[in-house]
């Protein structure tokens, strides 16, 4: 038998209203389990399930989705062979990748969300664990949630429409109702910026979540070599930090490593934080230097950004420069709150070129960014400021 049932449990909204989920793994059991975990949400229904790559991309020919939870080691075709697939012929479809959480796999997810993997989640290690664990049973729900939303938006704006769009479409039995499903485009509520000031920072922050290592990697090369130290905060496990600080590394042609506790605070370094840790920085007598944390999570994250921002506020003070990228939730925008009452500046990536406008559309709305830019715009905006002083 090659695939779970498409349904585990009757969803409680409308089938057109229920995020549309593809779930790939080569183990029954877990695809049974995954399946079911995603149903019980109630907004979520499991239209289709797979063993392998091959089968998935023959699924998705019959079965429209905004979503495939995809795994990463198969027979047949493995996930990251089938990913590029799925990418290229299914463009409005959000992918996560599935995975144990190993160095290996790490790397592997990193990888694949550089092919245009949207996330990763971390499967528990044994059919076993995986039955009991709840924590990641929300995590899973919500990240399938929250990107099943961005497809639906993505697909709302694209001239084609995705594949559920046009099978949505399909079946309305008003030509009316169909023509409104397909163009409708969400609107997002006027932003109230405050004007960037030139000014030279000491330090740069950058805040970013779901889609974040992507868009942490062009920001990143295109910030290029300045002279000032730059700290980050991504939602990632401890194995997954210190795989992302290589990766930055040797992207940015920086020194990139994840903070350690007593570290000096270095201008030539890229201060990453490391899994479960919040990355603080305290003084000690003149120097700066990293103070890890194991204080709660806060926005339900460990490490998070919030608190990065409100110290780096308190010791950088108006010579602080805050970027905040793609992510779920609204971690990021109190804190931005916090360093633009300290003199702080603030810039948000936009809805357009964000996996999810969670984190900068909450900081942008806060009302406290002097620029909400497209992610290519970003990092040349930052180096004018950190070269420059921001000066024309």
């Amino acid at each position: 038998m090659n695939s779970a049932p498409a349904s585990a449990t009757p969803n409680s909204v409308a089938d057109d209203d229920a995020v549309r989920v593809l779930v790939v793994d080569d183990a029954l059991v877990i695809r049974g389990m995954l399946s079911r975990m995603l149903e019980e949400s109630g907004d979520i229904s499991v239209v289709a399930s797979a063993s392998d790559g091959n089968m998935a991309l023959a699924r998705l020919k019959r079965n429209p989705v905004d979503v495939v939870v995809l795994d990463i080691e198969m027979p047949n075709m493995d996930g990251i062979t089938a990913l590029p697939l799925i990418v290229e012929q299914y463009p409005d479809v959000q992918v996560i990748m599935a995975s144990t959480l190993t160095k290996r796999n790490a790397e592997i997810s990193l990888k694949a969300m550089q092919l245009g993997a949207a996330d990763y989640v971390t499967k528990p290690g044994s059919s076993g664990e995986l039955h009991s664990a709840d924590a990641f049973k929300q995590e899973l729900q919500q990240k399938v949630r929250s990107l099943g939303k961005a497809a639906r938006k993505r697909a709302s704006k694209s001239s084609a429409g995705s594949a559920v769009s046009r099978f949505r479409a399909a079946k309305a039995s008003s030509g009316a109702t169909a023509a409104a499903e397909q163009t409708a485009t969400p609107s997002t509520p006027g932003l109230s910026l405050r004007p960037l000031r030139p000014f030279s920072p000491d330090a740069i922050a950058i805040g970013s979540s779901t889609g974040g290592p992507q868009a942490l990697m062009h920001v990143i090369k295109e910030i290029g070599d300045v002279q000032q130290p730059i700290f980050i905060t991504q939602h990632m496990p401890a194995t997954f930090t210190s795989i992302l600080a290589e990766h930055i590394g040797r992207s940015s042609g920086r020194t990139c490593v994840e903070g350690a506790e007593g570290m000096p605070v270095d201008r030539s370094t890229i201060y990453l934080a490391p899994g479960d840790r919040h990355l603080l920085v305290k003084r000690r007598g003149a120097q700066r230097v990293i103070h890890l944390s194991d204080g709660p999570a806060e926005n339900f994250c460990r490490p998070a950004v919030d608190p990065m921002l409100r110290s780096l506020a308190d010791i950088y003070g108006n010579k602080l420069l805050v970027a905040i990228l793609t992510g779920m939730g609204s971690d990021g925008a109190k804190g931005s709150v916090f360093c633009a009452e300290k003199g702080g500046q603030i810039i948000a990536q936009d809805e357009a070129t964000s996996v999810v406008w969670g984190m900068p559309g909450a900081t942008a709305r806060s009302g406290v960014c002097g620029a909400v830019l497209p992610l290519n715009e970003i990092g040349g905006k930052i180096r004018k400021f950190a070269a420059e002083g921001g000066r024309s």
